[in-house]
């Protein structure tokens, strides 16, 4: 008697429990990296160029973390898709993968910013006072203070909505996203202290998948 031949089709690859803590990583690494940037760079860096001495190496540290916290992003946007399993909707599905890969082209934008400021001061200790620095520093404040925020709360809005269709998370976190992302977009003046908000966001995330996982595990069992 022949076997009967294999289905057509590969089934569905379970995501490895360790990517559950992809997100706990990535706010680590970027809470650090964000906090070290926060206090190491002055609010407004076209007027003051100090921090280019003063705390070098504090923030070439900050953005040798950033590389590492974007690997890990990756790992936790796919595994909020796999939460919501078939009932990921295409057209917010579509806006979440998208405000990510933007919100982490920022981050690599940003930080190519910060770190040719930090080479150029290198090789040429008058470059603080030149044209030139005034254009990154100019470039470092609306990146880093205006456009990551905002994508940041692009990227939250649209996991909220998604959440808010598909159930997979408690009431209390998608209202929590829906507000917010809503300052993070409309936040203003605020928007630099906002930077330190994502990564709080994405540890809260990110225990509140594992405690989903486990509760499904556990309900399977049974």
């Amino acid at each position: 008697m022949t076997e009967a031949p294999p289905p057509i089709g590969n089934p569905r690859l379970k995501t490895p429990a360790a990517a559950a803590v992809a997100g706990i990583i990535f706010s680590v690494l970027l809470g650090t990296s964000m906090l070290l940037i926060f206090i190491s760079i002055p609010d407004d860096p076209t007027s003051d160029s100090s921090w280019l001495i003063d705390h070098r190496g504090r923030v070439n540290f900050a953005l040798a973390l950033i590389p590492f916290a974007a690997i890990a992003f990756l790992w936790f946007v796919g595994v909020v898709r796999d939460l919501m399993g078939p009932r990921e909707d295409q057209f917010f599905a579509t806006i979440f993968l998208g405000s990510g890969i933007l919100l982490l082209g920022g981050l690599f934008v940003w930080m190519t910013i910060v770190a040719a400021v930090l080479a150029n001061t290198s090789s040429d200790p008058e470059f603080a006072n030149s044209s030139s620095y005034l254009l990154g520093a100019s470039m470092i404040e609306v990146m880093g203070g205006t456009i990551l925020v905002r994508m940041a709360g692009v990227f939250m809005f649209s996991s909220a909505v998604m959440w808010h269709r598909t159930r997979v998370v408690p009431a209390w976190l998608f209202i929590a996203t829906y507000a917010t992302s809503l300052v993070m977009l409309f936040g203003g003046a605020w928007l630099r202290p906002l930077r330190l908000v994502f990564p709080v966001w994405v540890l809260v995330t990110s225990i509140m998948i594992l405690w989903e996982r486990r509760r499904r595990a556990k309900t399977t069992d049974n």
